[in-house]
Order: structure tokens, then C-alpha cells, then sequence
């Protein structure tokens, strides 16, 4: 397999792209990763590695996140889904399978009603924010309750990519994922939708995992007993072979 490890600038912002070209040449990106709030590549490592062995794989570090230049203001969710178009386009990389881990799920949901184009499906990992908890201390609450649960090595990932962004542009950044209605959204976009979340995420609930799966115009749903909110990184086969029989069945 062949790394790059490339810098964007596009619009004045930047971006950091981690790209693998599958030892099957596919010709194209198939799988585009993306991140959390505060949170970077890193903690994508692994089901990055897992599905190159299938495709293309590229992972995005976003404008302010994972050491990545922070553009003069905080980013509504419309236009960080908008500059991650604009990457895609660059690279050549639609449509693709566009992977969202929390927040993430919101970005790559966004773009999918802006750029139905560039997307292929949908795979939408511990997925946020439950609308029937939209407020910072209920956040705060879930986020603490993972984060007991979670491996040490989870959670050295997260934390030091959380003070690498800083407490304020995370905090800013948490404001607007409390306030982005995901599920109005994902009624908008046509193309298919998996759900993945851990058995035990007390962030992505089943019943709101359901929800999401059910407003998608095509939806699925599967769950990995005994993980939690991260679970790409602690079940990273588990979840790539979930997004496999998911991408062949879409097909």
C-alpha cells in the first residue's frame, strides 16, 4: 500500500489529508474518513488500515483539529460540511463511502444533503447528538460516563487531541453540534445509511441509533457487544467488517 500524508489549503483554510491506496487498485477514493469534535486522524488509525486492504482509504484532519491551522472563526456545521466538499473535490474523491464518527456523523450528513454527488453512502459511527439531550451538562454527563468505560489508550488518544485544539474551539465547536438536527437532515439524503455504534456507547443510545436508522431513506443499523462511543478504534475489524457487508449490499 501507498501513504501520502498531504496539506490543503483551499479558501484559506487548511487541512491535513491522510490517503493509502488499496494493494487492490481501485482507481478512486472508496472510503473517506472522518473525525469527531476536538478529535483528529488518530484515533481513525485503525479502521483506516482495515479498509485500505478493500479501497482507497482517505482520512481528514478538519480546519483547528489534530494540529491543523485554525481558520478565523468557529465553523458552523453547514460550512465545515461545505469545505470538506471542497477537499473531495480536489482529490477526486466522489462519490465515495463517507465514514463519520461522532460529530463527524453530522458533517458527513451535511455534505450529503449539499453534494449528493460526492457521496456514495453513509456510515455513521456513534452518531450525535440526541435530541433529547442537547445541552452541555447532559453532554458533559455522557462524555464522563464514556469515558470510565473506555481503554487507556482511547482515551490518551482523545484527550490529547482535545488539549491540542484547545478548550475554547472545542467548546464552540460542542455548541453547534448540540444545536444541528441530524435527524431532519438525514431525511433529506437519498443515498444509504448504515448506524454503527458500541453495544455499551452511553453517548449514541440504541433507541436514538434507531431513530437515525429509520429516517434515512435506506438505513441499517448494526451494533458491536461490548464497546463503547469509540468504537472504531477498539473493535476496528468488528467495524470494518460491519461497513463491508454494508458497502457489498448497497452495491
Amino acid at each position: 500500500m501507498t501513504r501520502r500524508d498531504e496539506q490543503f489549503v483551499l479558501d484559506g483554510r487548511s487541512y491535513r489529508v491522510i490517503s493509502t491506496t488499496a494493494e487492490r487498485d481501485t482507481g478512486a477514493v472508496r472510503f473517506v474518513l472522518v473525525h469527531g469534535v476536538g478529535t483528529s486522524h488518530r484515533y481513525f488509525a485503525r479502521l483506516h488500515d482495515e479498509l485500505a486492504a478493500d479501497g482507497d482509504t482517505v482520512s481528514v484532519d478538519l480546519p483547528g483539529f489534530g494540529g491543523v491551522a485554525k481558520p478565523d472563526h468557529a465553523l458552523e456545521v453547514a460550512e465545515t460540511a461545505s469545505g470538506l466538499a471542497q477537499v473531495l473535490d480536489a482529490l477526486g474523491a466522489g462519490p465515495a463511502v463517507l465514514v463519520g464518527h461522532s460529530m463527524g456523523t453530522q458533517w458527513v450528513v451535511e455534505l450529503a444533503a449539499q453534494r449528493p454527488d460526492l457521496v456514495q453512502a453513509l456510515v455513521l459511527i456513534g452518531p450525535v447528538t440526541d435530541r433529547r439531550r442537547r445541552s452541555m451538562p447532559l453532554q458533559a454527563l455522557a462524555l464522563a460516563h464514556d469515558t470510565v468505560g473506555e481503554t487507556p489508550g482511547v482515551n490518551q488518544r482523545v484527550f490529547a487531541d482535545y488539549l491540542r485544539a484547545g478548550p475554547s474551539w472545542y467548546l464552540r465547536h460542542v455548541r453547534r453540534m448540540i444545536d444541528y438536527p441530524i435527524e431532519d437532515r438525514l431525511a433529506e439524503v437519498a443515498a444509504p445509511v448504515l448506524v454503527i455504534r458500541g453495544g455499551n456507547d452511553p453517548i449514541a443510545r440504541a433507541d436514538w441509533s434507531r431513530l437515525l436508522r429509520d429516517r434515512a431513506a435506506r438505513g441499517s443499523m448494526a451494533v458491536v457487544p461490548g464497546h463503547r462511543h469509540v468504537v472504531q478504534h477498539t473493535a476496528p475489524r468488528a467495524v470494518a467488517s460491519a461497513i463491508r457487508a454494508f458497502v457489498d449490499g448497497a452495491d
